[in-house]
């Protein structure tokens, strides 16, 4: 029991990473709004200029502003991955919920569908989705998709046993109060902060697979800002202009440092 009125540590970090990916949910929204370049105007007499007052992070080798192309990639990046996780959260934790209440059957092959889907290295899966239409946003937003809901419905599942199976759910029923009494007032809230920081988690997941295809050329597709697309587009001209890199470097080191401090050290009191 931690004494009143201090901060435990576990509760500062956690409040660093949530700082930290809502400063990169804060730059992916207002970001293209605030930076007037166009992130893929062309002119080649500013090619691979270094950083001034007119371009902050300098320009690349066709001289579009790195700065604005890195705030809407990080806007394409980040909006694509919240789309995808959330739209896996929901027949995740709709299935994680019907498996934990049904039991027997119902849950040992809503078990099986989740173990064949991660057998197969997620990012493969995501791969295979996304070759069907090379450069199209929804198929990427498709595999992406299909990899995530697995992790909402494992937790979900896990999180709602002991909860559907507790005295109060049974008082509940005893009370001829219905199912769905039972989902808003006992399972809602229990889910509730898991689902939070899961979400967040699929979230950074999703941007660091997209960015991971990007830059093997399998994702988004030139003129389209990417994370990884422009890591790719940089490489070559490292030499030359090594500060390129270093914006979409940091927008992905910035998502892991966010995504780590959400992450339970050994010894740490669970739910602290």
């Amino acid at each position: 029991m931690g004494m009143p009125g201090v901060v435990r540590p576990r509760s500062m970090r956690r409040g660093l990473g949530w700082l930290l990916l809502a400063s990169l949910a804060g730059f992916a929204l207002l970001g293209p709004l605030l930076i007037s370049h166009d992130p893929i105007a062309q002119d080649l007499s500013l090619s691979l200029a270094p950083p001034d007052a007119r371009h902050w992070l300098g320009t690349d080798v066709l001289g579009r502003s790195v700065l604005a192309r890195l705030a809407e990639a990080t806007r394409l990046s980040v909006g694509l991955a919240w789309l995808a996780a959330l739209t896996a959260a929901v027949p995740g934790v709709l299935l994680g919920v019907l498996a934990a209440w049904r039991g027997g059957r119902v849950d040992a092959a809503l078990q099986l569908l989740s173990d064949a889907v991660m057998s197969m290295p997620g990012l493969l899966l995501v791969l295979l989705v996304a070759t069907l239409a090379p450069g199209q946003g929804w198929a990427l937003y498709t595999g992406l998709s299909l990899v995530l809901w697995v992790e909402f419905f494992r937790v979900t599942r896990v999180t709602s046993r002991p909860v559907l199976s507790g005295e109060a759910v049974e008082a509940s029923r005893l009370l001829g109060l219905g199912m769905g009494h039972v989902l808003r007032h006992h399972v809602a809230a229990a889910l509730g902060p898991v689902l939070g920081t899961l979400l967040a988690f699929a979230t950074a997941q999703a941007v660091l697979a997209t960015a991971a295809l990007g830059f093997i050329s399998v994702g988004l597709q030139p003129p389209t800002p990417e994370l990884g697309l422009m890591m790719t587009e940089f490489l070559p001209y490292y030499h030359e202009a090594p500060w390129l890199m270093a914006g979409p470097v940091a927008v992905l080191a910035w998502l892991v440092l966010g995504m780590m401090c959400l992450v339970p050290t050994a010894g740490e009191e669970v739910g602290s």
